[in-house]
């Protein structure tokens, strides 16, 4: 499970750029601009398959990032500014989040 000291560290300096790390059921769920765009698992960054992140990930491995879920690219050794601009563009290629009633 990921800490709330190991989130902090991960989402250092990310929200300059519009991203935003939420907890959810014990892991944490990563928006872009109000747009899911992946997850933090077991201290593991997931990042949603969209037809941008295949060119812009398809390097990483595609793992659920826990049991019953769909694949997803594991990213590590990441930049920070480098994540933030792949981030952008794989939120770009996602729905807008429904409005709540």
């Amino acid at each position: 499970m990921t800490t709330k000291e190991q989130i902090a560290e991960f989402s250092e300096g990310l929200e300059l750029f519009g991203v935003r790390v939420y907890p959810m059921m014990g892991d944490y769920v990563v928006y872009f601009d109000e747009k899911p765009v992946g997850c933090v698992c077991d201290n593991r960054l997931f990042i949603k398959e969209t037809p941008v992140s295949r060119t812009l990930f398809g390097d990483c491995p595609m793992l659920p990032p826990y049991v019953g879920a769909k694949p997803r690219y594991l990213v590590e050794n990441y930049d920070k500014a480098e994540l933030a601009a792949k981030l952008s563009k794989v939120a770009a290629q996602l729905p807008a989040p429904k409005k709540k009633k």
